[in-house]
């Protein structure tokens, strides 16, 4: 039988030394070869015809025709898994999540940044294998809005919930587009949201108010200490551990910096499982669309303490990983396709587990790694 080909991957960017830092860091990976690089985009396309790259870097910012507007062209006439390669600045910052609605799958911080030669290695090879698995989305029509596209329902009105309900969603590659979609239908009088998207640092703020900006309640970058109250979405900063504390009647966030879990911080595990020990049967947890584990065991430590639980289903996936492990534990009471997820949760938060029946503690056990990480102070 012959060995899996390897992903071939094409870099664009206007930065000679950029293409060639990107292109050393994928040089260990045995699975992963740079098939090419291209300074703008004109050279780029002409190279994706001779090259079949299976896999694109992009820049944003490129003289002769911008990062966006070539994405844009490529999805629509040769639709391809691409990762974009942002510098930190604001402008940038909000490009790159604008590239994400084109269909780009993963976003990275350009190297010089943030990032150790290792850590760039590192988040650049599981960027472009997420990015391998992916499905490609077409762009929407020009022209169709949220209100008027049949992949948008309308806002769901506002139930009468306990107190106390919160709600909790974790996602990785494709999360960004998948977190918007899951919020923008939820009303503005609903229960206090905590999120982890896999994102760097910087980028986390940009799409925090990019959600503030189309959905109903207030959503932001958590700060270390912030109060979670009902018309409120807390979303992970970059790099950083969020876990939900309890004080009395009142939740907060804590953000934490410490080792990463499964290969991630934040992590969803983290999130996930202090979740389950704040809030326990009073949460509901969504698990989103993205590659690896994060937060599978998280999942399961919620049921366990008696929340509702669903994961995300493989059709509506852009990567059916995370979810996927979350189902084969038994960590989701529900599997449902993405616009059925808001409702599910709205509706699950007024009634206990709907299986009727919780895993027994003792079952497939969390590993111990993420509980220390879930429960540092």
């Amino acid at each position: 039988m012959l060995a899996n080909p390897n992903i071939r991957v094409l870099i664009v960017d206007d930065s000679a030394i950029v293409r060639r830092i990107l292109s050393e860091a994928l040089s260990g990976e045995s699975d992963i070869e740079v098939v090419g690089t291209a300074p703008d985009p004109y050279v780029a396309r002409d190279k994706i015809l001779a090259l079949r790259p299976d896999v694109l870097t992009l820049d944003i910012e490129m003289p002769r025709m911008d990062g966006l507007t070539f994405l844009k062209k490529l999805m629509h006439f040769h639709p391809l898994p691409a990762i974009i390669i942002s510098s930190l600045a604001q402008p940038s910052c909000l490009a790159a999540l604008q590239a994400l609605e084109f269909g780009a799958v993963e976003v990275l911080a350009k190297p010089g940044g943030p990032y150790s030669v290792g850590e760039l290695r590192h988040n650049l090879a599981q960027k472009v294998r997420a990015a391998a698995a992916a499905r490609i989305r077409r762009p929407e029509p020009a022209g169709a809005s949220r209100e008027t596209t049949p992949s948008s329902p309308p806002r769901l009105a506002a139930p009468a919930l306990p107190p106390g309900t919160v709600l909790a969603i974790g996602a990785s590659t494709g999360g960004t587009e998948a977190i918007a979609k899951v919020l923008s239908r939820l009303p503005q009088a609903c229960p206090g949201i905590v999120i982890t998207q896999h994102i760097p640092a910087q980028f986390s703020r940009a799409f925090a108010k990019r959600l503030n900006d189309i959905c109903a309640m207030d959503v932001k970058e958590a700060e270390d200490g912030d109060t979670l109250r009902g018309g409120l979405a807390l979303i992970a900063p970059g790099d950083f551990h969020m876990l939900l504390r309890r004080s009395g009647g009142r939740y907060y966030v804590s953000i934490k910096t410490g080792p990463r879990v499964c290969y991630q911080r934040p992590s969803v595990d983290v999130l996930f499982s202090s979740v389950a020990e704040a809030a326990g049967a009073d949460a509901v947890g969504a698990l989103l669309t993205g590659m690896g584990n994060d937060g599978a065991q998280g999942l399961l430590r919620m049921r366990q303490a008696g929340a509702r639980t669903i994961a995300q289903d493989e059709a509506t996936c852009v990567v059916y990983g995370m979810p996927r492990e979350a189902v084969e534990l038994g960590a989701a009471t529900q599997v449902l396709p993405l616009l059925a997820i808001a409702e599910a949760m709205l509706a699950a938060a007024g009634r206990g587990d709907p299986s009727g029946a919780r895993p027994s503690p003792d079952a497939k056990p969390a590993q111990g790694r993420t509980a220390v990480a879930a429960n540092q102070s």
